[in-house]
């Protein structure tokens, strides 16, 4: 199930140049991965790298995706959610431009629009980052 990035941006709140996913690979009610490769353009790049902000948006994004991509299977709108807090954030290595990362976030718990989740970013054996993330979504 991989979707090209003309659809992710129906799928997410998020509009370029804040896009920080590129596909979603899988998504399903507990997990969601995405890919994403970095472009020397990202306004998250400094000298080549990826930075700290970027990946904790890409996770943030991939999260959002998993929304999205329920709400769309639900004939809903996409919901606008917030990093309500984020715990535990290490970072090991960061990508640099032209790296295609993937990202997992899995539900730990949720409960009255707020998720917490624990998201992952790999870079094909490398381990890059993890934390965990409080999102609250947003009641129109």
């Amino acid at each position: 199930m991989e979707l090209p990035i003309a659809h992710i941006v129906d799928l997410i709140p998020q509009k370029a140049p804040f896009v920080m996913v590129g596909k979603l690979l899988q998504s399903d009610e507990e997990s969601t991965k995405s890919s994403f490769r970095i472009q020397s353009d990202n306004i998250f790049v400094r000298s080549g790298f990826f930075q700290e902000a970027g990946l904790m948006e890409n996770i943030a994004q991939t999260a959002a995706l998993r929304t999205g991509y329920s709400a769309q299977l639900q004939g809903e709108p996409v919901t606008v959610g917030y990093i309500g807090a984020v715990n535990n954030f290490e970072i090991f290595e960061l990508p640099k431009v032209g790296d295609e990362i993937i990202t997992s976030v899995k539900v730990l718990t949720q409960v009255l629009g707020i998720t917490v989740l624990s998201g992952e970013i790999w870079l094909k054996d490398n381990f890059l980052a993890k934390c965990e993330m409080k999102v609250i979504v947003k009641n129109e």
